[in-house]
């Protein structure tokens, strides 16, 4: 059941994003796709101009987006494909990139709160009930596009991530903790993989958003 579960999960993410480049062209919402694309490709860099916070957050990033997919292939794959649980060398592996990945989402999440904080742009049409409803002279924003739906979802995707993190370790340590008994370890461990599957989408949904709105800018 979760086989399948995960399988189609994973399909439908990837076809979402398909359909919503297709149905959204970038081209549609800026010109210079060609130099939108260098500028994508340059993020994965570190720039000699960088300052040292800069260098290392890109440096971070980098490490992180490696060990999320090292540890899902090594944490997928092997139940996926057949059908087995996690052992041997995928197993070492997983166990030696999980609290890297660890440090690294709490240090992008200290660096990057501040860049993904809600606004009130971020939902007009919360604004446009507010204003229907209560009557009040509430200010109108600018028209919503794709751009400003992209960026919202981005910033759903990167708190969804950050918050998932926190039961997504937490449950794998009580899983391999003697605390409540074999149940509670199999209880702990289904937690770990469910959580995981959504925390997979989260990452998916907010590198695209990111290299899109990249692009665009």
């Amino acid at each position: 059941m979760f086989e399948t579960i995960t399988i189609l999960v994973f399909l439908a993410t990837i076809v979402g994003i398909v359909v919503h480049w297709l149905a959204y062209p970038v081209s549609s919402e800026c010109p210079g796709v060609g130099r939108g694309m260098i500028r994508v490709l340059s993020m994965l860099l570190i720039e000699q101009r960088a300052s040292t916070l800069g260098a290392l957050k890109k440096l971070c990033y980098i490490v992180s987006v490696i060990c999320f997919l090292l540890l899902g292939l090594t944490g997928f794959y092997p139940l996926l494909v057949h059908g087995e649980h996690i052992s041997g060398w995928p197993m070492i592996i997983h166990a030696t990139l999980a609290p890297i990945f660890a440090i690294c989402l709490a240090i992008l999440a200290l660096t990057w709160a501040s860049q993904y904080r809600f606004v009130k742009a971020d939902c007009p049409w919360l604004q446009k009930l507010l204003r229907r409803v209560t009557r009040l002279p509430i200010p109108a924003e600018d028209a919503e596009g794709p751009c400003k739906c992209a960026v919202a979802t981005q910033k759903i995707a990167f708190w969804a991530i950050m918050v998932l993190a926190l039961p997504l370790t937490l449950s794998i340590v009580l899983s391999m903790l003697p605390l409540f008994g074999t149940h509670g370890q199999e209880i702990a461990m289904a937690a770990h993989r469910w959580t995981a599957v959504v925390f997979a989408v989260a990452v998916l949904v907010h590198t695209y958003l990111a290299v899109r709105l990249r692009i665009v800018q």
